[in-house]
């Protein structure tokens, strides 16, 4: 915690006093998969390395450092600061090994990035020389990010979530190739009685996919493939009438293929599921290494998912120096396009984590109809203007910020949730002062 404090510092500093300063040897990254491309200048703007190259390799990685230390010397420059845009994952070992050698590090954003590149010559065109100058010249104007380096706790937790993520993805996948290849071709009939998040569905498609099949079976057959001995009365009626269809079903001429495809994919759907409760076991675990965890769980409509969601996101809450960071992570901020006399209307720009901001909209609308705090609330928001086209949706956009706000403040303070939370107002450009002068915080 003391060295990231340290880091939080010396970015500040840097970000204050890089643009009119000589003292900075500015290295630009370009970072790839084998090989990473490195620019060095000074703010002012005297090349002093046009291009290093050099592996993805600790040997790499000190080579790196010992010519960047001869051109520090060379011209007499006190401090250096590595510069990189984040490229998949393949930032993350040179950058963890620069902080490691207590170097400064900053993060630049490919949007910047991009919007930055035809600023230089004139022209779009990338290219390895290009890109680690064009990071080196973001750098020199400050625009650039915090490079956050996390515990080992958080960065567990993290992990857990992407993967979780990713399994979802997976899970989705696998059920859409069930009933938009499978079923759609050889049993269509079948996707009106079955639900696909059920063991019936996916039994119905591993034994009984061939339409002939399932219509020659008996009831006590069908029952003993099915595993279904304690349906209830609705259950048996869709059966019965799935069964009296297949006779004359429109699929498609099932063949051997078929059938071991439907097989192996509820088989493997089957096990992605188990390995998405497994995942969730462990996030539940890694989550409770985190006192603000329980603090996130007291507020209505947070579950352990978006509570997850939310203390892996922002991980150590005094690295934000203000609300309106927090919102922006979210993509809850206001954006509106403003020229002369046209005056466009401000709406939710949608940038930075989508899982999130879905989350949290869901937990406003549980929080705003079972909560009697967040009802009356609401409430009170729409009162004078409930005819308005679309005001519910907005004020639950609305509500869905405050909520974050009010997330972020109780992992600081690690309490519980108090109804006193709800009396302020969520105002983006008011919640610059949210966090007095003097208070820890990453920008």
């Amino acid at each position: 915690m003391e060295r990231e404090e340290k880091r939080l510092e010396q970015f500040r500093r840097l970000r204050k006093e890089i643009r009119g300063s000589q003292d900075y040897l500015v290295v630009g990254i370009d970072i790839s998969k084998d090989t990473h491309n490195a620019f060095m200048r000074t703010t002012s703007g005297n090349i002093l390395y046009r291009r290093l190259i050099f592996n993805n390799t600790r040997e790499g990685f000190q080579t790196l450092l010992l010519q960047v230390e001869a051109v520090r010397v060379q011209h007499g420059l006190k401090e250096v600061v590595f510069g990189m845009e984040p490229t998949a994952n393949y930032h993350k070992p040179l950058g963890e090994f620069l902080i490691n050698q207590e170097q400064q590090v900053v993060l630049v954003s490919p949007e910047a990035v991009k919007q930055n590149r035809p600023l230089l010559d004139g022209r779009w065109n990338k290219h390895d020389g290009k890109d680690c100058a064009n990071i080196a010249d973001l750098m020199c104007q400050g625009k650039c990010l915090f490079y956050e380096y996390p515990s080992s706790e958080l960065r567990d937790l993290r992990n857990l979530l992407s993967l979780n993520r990713k399994l979802k993805k997976l899970e989705q996948g696998l059920r859409l190739r069930i009933r938009n290849h499978l079923v759609a071709q050889y049993f269509p009939e079948m996707d009106q009685y079955c639900h696909w998040g059920a063991q019936e569905g996916l039994a119905l498609v591993r034994w009984c996919l061939d339409p002939a099949v399932m219509g020659k079976l008996s009831d006590e057959e069908l029952v003993k493939r099915l595993h279904t001995e304690g349906r209830t009365l609705a259950q048996r009626k869709r059966l019965s009438a799935l069964k009296d269809k297949a006779p004359s079903s429109i699929g498609c001429q099932f063949g051997s293929s078929v059938e071991f495809e439907g097989q192996s994919v509820v088989k493997l759907l089957k096990e992605v599921r188990q390995s998405v409760a497994d995942t969730q076991e462990q996030i539940e675990q890694a989550c409770l290494k985190f006192k603000e965890y329980n603090c996130l769980l007291s507020i209505p409509g947070f579950g352990p998912s978006l509570s997850a969601m939310v203390l892996g996101a922002i991980g150590n809450p005094w690295r934000f120096q203000n609300g309106a960071q927090v919102i922006k992570m979210v993509g809850l901020d206001l954006s509106a396009s403003q020229s002369g006399k046209s005056q466009g209307s401000p709406v939710v720009s949608k940038k930075g984590k989508a899982e999130i901001r879905y989350a949290l909209y869901q937990a406003a609308m549980v929080g705003s109809s079972r909560d009697k705090h967040f009802v009356a609330y609401f409430t009170d928001q729409l009162r004078g203007r409930e005819k308005e086209k679309g005001i519910k949706t907005k004020k639950r956009v609305k509500l869905a910020a405050k909520m974050l706000m009010i997330a972020w403040t109780l992992m600081k303070k690690q309490e519980l949730f108090d109804p006193k939370y709800l009396a302020a107002q969520v105002d983006p450009i008011a919640l610059r002062q949210t966090v007095k002068n003097g208070n820890r915080g990453y920008t």
